[in-house]
């Protein structure tokens, strides 16, 4: 099994929302900025959301007020809950480390459609 199990994923219609979750089998979790990548069809992979091991956290601007990352180190969990969702967020989910491992997991699949 990999690093990073991702779940959550489904088909939502626009302005709905999802709670991705994401459990990690790294050693010394709690050290780790942990981030929630994407992957639309026919894009590169890019960064959504992270958040430190203290924390704080940093989005994009696509995702600012919509989404939220949240950490629970004693469970190695990472959550990113989606809201006001748009066709635009259709993409495939992924959790690494920031900067990302060589370790992807299979992702979990958003889809957002009437």
């Amino acid at each position: 099994q990999g690093q990073f199990v991702e779940s959550g994923g489904g088909l939502v219609q626009p302005g709905g929302s999802l709670r991705l979750s994401c459990v990690a089998s790294r050693n010394f979790f709690s050290i780790h900025t942990m981030g929630w990548y994407r992957q639309a069809p026919g894009k590169q992979r890019e960064l959504v959301a992270h958040i430190i091991a203290g924390g704080m956290t940093n989005y994009i601007d696509a995702v600012k007020g919509r989404f939220i990352i949240s950490r629970d180190n004693a469970k190695k969990m990472v959550y990113l809950e989606m809201n006001s969702l748009n066709a635009e967020d259709t993409a495939v989910y992924y959790c690494n480390t920031k900067p990302a491992l060589d370790a992807w997991g299979q992702g979990t699949l958003v889809t957002v459609s009437s």
